[in-house]
């Protein structure tokens, strides 16, 4: 049943999609405690107990306790900032991604631009999309990712919890996936739609973010997904890509951007990976070592 309000939900909500991905207007995203959610993260409190916890715990990680949450953001949007800056200007053709079990290869496409966690809509309104944000990201050649890469934290699929899955992509699609529990819904979402078994984002996120330290599964991507280095099934953000939010799906396509009714982040990060940047010349520099930035910027 959840999987099939999540079809009839993609198809109902695309041209929703479509306007958010092409940066019509201006958006942000956030959370707050739920029964039955509260339950699931803090199993061994009583609701009233977990509920209290569960919003400590977001206060933390959204930088709300700091003595001065606001010159915390602006500190936290700067670093960002310099960072994928930092990235746009190298240009690189590519990134390298090594760790256990993972051994992967992507490839950059000519024109992609590096995004972090503040974005201007079509109106002139700058505007964060997310709270929590700890990402840098963009997005990878559809058809230019190789070799295998281990998802690192649980991923929600239609209802259900995917856990220890691996996937392996041949000419930048998944030929193989597996899971230690869960697969049955890994492979539902990969034959859902053809753009599933592509990639629409790559994002490097430190290990050290406030998500991560937590050692908290939220259970909700828009949390998760900011513990970890993570990469995107399915569709690629247009604004990640010059001329992307102006171009035809074919035009977008054909410049390398994947065109999906979903988008879903699986994370694949941890003090573990290392991350590195390779130039068209071919040769590559550090971005990432143990999972923490290897750059100044």
């Amino acid at each position: 049943m959840v999987a099939a309000w999540r079809r009839s939900n993609q198809g109902v909500l695309k041209p929703f999609v479509e306007l958010r991905y092409k940066l019509a207007t201006n958006i942000t995203i956030a959370t707050a405690p739920l029964p039955g959610w509260t339950e699931k993260i803090f199993p061994e409190l009583s609701s009233e107990e977990g509920t209290a916890r569960f919003w400590e715990t977001l206060f933390d990680i959204c930088r709300v306790n700091e003595k001065d949450p606001i010159k915390a953001w602006e500190d936290h949007f700067e670093d960002l900032d310099r960072r994928r800056h930092y990235l746009n200007q190298k240009g690189y053709a590519g990134l390298n991604l090594s760790g256990p079990g993972t051994d992967l290869k992507l490839g950059l496409p000519k024109g992609h631009i590096w995004q972090s966690a503040q974005f201007t809509c079509q109106a002139g309104f700058s505007f964060s999309a997310n709270i929590p944000t700890e990402e840098v990201f963009t997005l990878p050649h559809k058809d230019q990712t190789e070799g295998v890469v281990a998802i690192t934290k649980p991923i929600c699929i239609a209802g259900g919890i995917v856990e220890g899955a691996v996937l392996t992509f041949s000419r930048g699609k998944v030929i193989k996936a597996s899971a230690e529990k869960g697969e049955e819904n890994l492979h539902k979402l990969l034959e859902a739609d053809p753009g599933h078994r592509q990639l629409g984002e790559i994002a490097l996120v430190p290990h050290s973010s406030p998500i991560s330290q937590s050692g908290l599964i939220f259970y909700t991507i828009l949390i998760d997904e900011n513990a970890s280095s993570h990469m995107a099934l399915g569709s690629a953000i247009r604004a990640s890509l010059e001329e992307g939010v102006s171009m035809s799906d074919e035009d977008f396509s054909a410049a390398g951007g994947n065109l999906s009714v979903g988008h879903l982040d699986v994370m694949i990060g941890s003090g573990e990976i290392d991350v590195d940047g390779v130039l068209a010349d071919g040769t590559s520099e550090p971005l990432m070592r143990g999972g923490e930035w290897a750059y100044d910027a």
